[in-house]
């Protein structure tokens, strides 16, 4: 199963790549006709000598195939837009990315399955946590950040409104509010899916058999009842794993963090072609490898999926 799931990934980031560079490459301007806007010094004879020195005058076919060999060579191409190898660049975003996403997804995950299993112990509780969730997922991550820049940072003086470690002081202390502002728009949905799991999951004759041989109410739960639960609440995490690569566009501008969402952003805007699809494929194989990672945990988790 794992090689056959390797192999689907292979097909499926090649199909992918060669879209995506199809794509970006039929978009109207090319990084040539930016550099005459920016310079109009440029002639249209210097014009005709980059493009041929990009490559950029060959057919779109002929590129792809070209870069495609130059990506299975391990040789990513430098960015136009950075005008260093991609690898630098990508390697600062994703770091930011990962600090940022992975608290907050971690933050978002953990709460959410303490408010679900919370739902689905104690029926009355679930009206607390339902309106909880709805009121996480009805927020607007944008709307939630500035509330929050405005009082903890303008008001109080607690946080620093946005930036990075590297403007000066403790990296955690730029973490606190933009992690906060995604763990709370994400945990509605962990919450929602562990209370519906956990809540069918009781009802099975397996835990009537655990209570009835005097396992305690917490055993009960987290021992016999969870585990189960836990195969639909994989799924999203791995899910979500392609979005500590792809990073959070809004949330990382609103901060002013440099990271991978504003980075495949700019590139694609930029027609950076290197950049962006090196990027949008590491998101790709990412996100589908997470998968695979949750499709073998589930069936550690419970057999029958086998």
């Amino acid at each position: 199963m794992i090689l056959r799931r390797l192999v689907q990934i292979a097909i499926t980031l090649a199909i992918l790549s060669f879209a995506a560079y199809m794509l970006i490459g039929l978009m109207p301007g090319d990084p040539i006709d930016l550099a005459l806007i920016g310079d109009p010094r440029l002639t249209a004879g210097d014009a005709a000598r980059l493009r041929a020195l990009h490559g950029l005058d060959q057919p779109l076919l002929a590129r792809y195939a070209a870069w495609a060999a130059s990506v299975l060579r391990g040789e990513f191409g430098y960015s136009r837009l950075f005008a260093v190898p991609v690898a630098d660049v990508l390697w600062p975003a994703l770091r930011s990315s990962l600090a940022l996403l992975g608290g907050a997804l971690a933050i978002a995950a953990a709460g959410g399955v303490a408010l679900g299993v919370l739902a689905a112990a104690r029926p009355r509780s679930a009206g607390f946590v339902d309106a909880i969730a709805v009121i996480g997922q009805a927020m607007p991550s944008f709307w939630l950040g500035i509330l929050l820049i405005i009082l903890f940072a303008v008001t109080l003086g607690w946080l620093p409104a946005g930036g990075s470690a590297e403007d000066g002081g403790s990296a955690a202390r730029f973490l606190v509010l933009p992690v906060a502002t995604l763990a709370i728009a994400n945990v509605a949905a962990y919450a929602r899916h562990t209370a519906a799991a956990m809540t069918a999951t009781l009802t099975e004759p397996w835990i009537r058999t655990a209570r009835a041989k005097g396992a305690s109410r917490t055993r009960v739960l987290w021992r016999h009842a969870f585990p189960n639960a836990a195969v639909p609440i994989l799924t999203l995490a791995a899910l979500d794993a392609g979005a500590l690569v792809s990073g959070a566009v809004v949330t990382e501008t609103l901060f002013a963090r440099p990271g991978m969402g504003k980075l495949i952003f700019d590139a694609i805007m930029g027609n950076d072609y290197n950049l962006a699809l090196v990027a949008l494929l590491l998101v790709a194989l990412v996100t589908m490898l997470a998968t695979l990672a949750a499709d073998l945990a589930q069936r550690a988790l419970d057999p029958r999926l086998a």
